[in-house]
């Protein structure tokens, strides 16, 4: 039988994993609010960033991108405040923990990355005042896009609920990342048809009014562009406005 001193202890106990649960729900909440949102991608890193730092209890944490072409690592949010840290150089895959972390698509703990001889940069860390790592792999669809990294202020020893909760989070983010990016992909593409609309509507009317080829009347416009230090959309705007004010004027006059 629980005495009331033990039972005490274990209301304590159930109370605080309440709590840490209660957080990373609210956290990944906060991630998954995200998903369904359109902010631009730097926005939804740096949120994940604060949040993940705030729930974790990190001193640092950042978050890398990985640039598949190059095969590198980028940090892309942290909310460090140190430029040595920042602007830290892109890490090639395989390379110190974070590049281990990707090439073995699993989660690596370090107890002290200012003497473990695969961290690559722990003149860095020393300065940063940071010792323990944990780095886990952000995967989308099978596919790493990049890592995610907690440190902390002391030598600390991660538990497998903590490796659990930041994977979460990490996959979480990914499918943030993930959709932001197709999101602004789709806006490019609409910009870049409706770009073309304009500019082949005003390279037709060029055509018609002044007697142009279509090489001519692109290459006209590209000049115009050129010279006035302005888009192709914006020339070929200000020559739209031009001939519908031009028609306005005229259908005002014959009707006076």
């Amino acid at each position: 039988m629980l005495s009331r001193k033990n039972m005490t202890l274990s209301i304590e106990q159930l109370q605080r994993s309440l709590d840490q649960r209660c957080r990373e729900l609210e956290t990944l909440a906060q991630v998954s609010e995200a998903v369904v949102s359109e902010p631009y991608l730097d926005e939804i890193l740096q949120l994940i960033v604060t949040v993940t730092a705030e729930l974790m209890g990190s001193k640092i944490c950042s978050l890398m991108l990985l640039d598949e072409t190059q095969q590198v690592l980028v940090i892309k949010a942290t909310q460090a405040l140190s430029p040595a840290y920042r602007h830290k150089p892109p890490i090639q895959v395989g390379q110190s923990v974070s590049g281990l972390v990707v090439k073995e698509r699993r989660p690596m703990a370090v107890s002290d990355v200012t003497s473990d001889p695969r961290y690559m940069f722990p003149d860095i860390a020393r300065r940063e005042g940071v010792r323990s790592l944990l780095s886990v792999p952000m995967v989308m669809q099978d596919r790493v896009i990049g890592v995610l990294n907690c440190y902390t202020s002391h030598e600390h020893r991660f538990t497998d609920e903590e490796i659990r909760v930041l994977s979460t989070l990490a996959n979480q983010a990914a499918v943030a990342i993930e959709r932001t990016r197709l999101l602004e992909h789709s806006r490019v593409l609409q910009q870049s048809l409706e770009e073309r609309k304009v500019v082949e509507k005003a390279k037709g009317l060029l055509m018609e009014t002044r007697h142009l080829s279509e090489s001519e009347a692109f290459r006209l416009l590209q000049k115009q562009s050129m010279e006035k230090r302005k888009t192709m959309r914006e020339i070929a705007e200000a020559i739209l406005l031009a001939r519908e004010l031009e028609e306005t004027a005229s259908v005002t006059v014959s009707s006076i």
